[in-house]
């Protein structure tokens, strides 16, 4: 299932929504383009899938497991935990296409676009790690919230040094 970290591409919703919040905190851009918000993952750390498959590696024989947290988060939920974290609370409105989401001064920060919707959108990605857990005693230690703010601290400390030093901090592609 997706596993994410600081060093995922901008081009992944999860970090194009890090570093738009990092930047729009930085009064770089005023709003995050975005498809469909209700969509849902299950999103796990890429440090704890990495020690998951190093205890995959150490069985005497091989055998299939899912590296998963068990819990699904929409891409709102997402940007609401980076935009709070940054110090902005979103108020949402609309739906579908027309969905928004203004911050405390009323400013719309988060607009949808049609052009960002997937064709064939899977609503509810979820994995169950139970077997994970009962043959390898292996289970997630980074939650959700954890995870979003990683990366938005990350994404900050690069977007904070690139204003500091005059040169243009990354961009998340369209």
């Amino acid at each position: 299932f997706n596993h994410e970290s600081p060093r995922r591409g901008l081009e992944f919703v999860t970090r194009k929504v890090t570093m738009t919040a990092a930047r729009i905190s930085h009064g770089i851009d005023e709003c995050l383009w975005i498809g469909n918000v209700d969509a849902k993952r299950d999103w796990g750390y890429a440090g704890d899938y990495v020690e998951m498959q190093w205890r995959m590696l150490q069985q005497d024989e091989a055998d299939d497991f899912v590296i998963a947290t068990g819990r699904t988060h929409s891409v709102r939920d997402m940007i609401n935990h980076a935009f709070n974290h940054v110090g902005m609370e979103l108020t949402w409105s609309g739906e579908g296409a027309d969905t928004i989401a203004t911050d405390q001064s009323d400013v719309v920060r988060v607009r949808t676009n049609p052009k960002f919707f997937r064709p064939a959108e899977v609503e509810l990605l979820i994995g169950d790690y139970a077997k994970s857990a009962a043959a390898l005693g292996w289970s997630p230690t980074t939650t959700f919230e954890q995870l979003v703010e990683m990366m938005v601290d990350s994404d900050m400390a690069i977007v904070a040094e690139a204003v500091e030093n005059d040169y243009a901090p990354p961009q998340p592609p369209e």
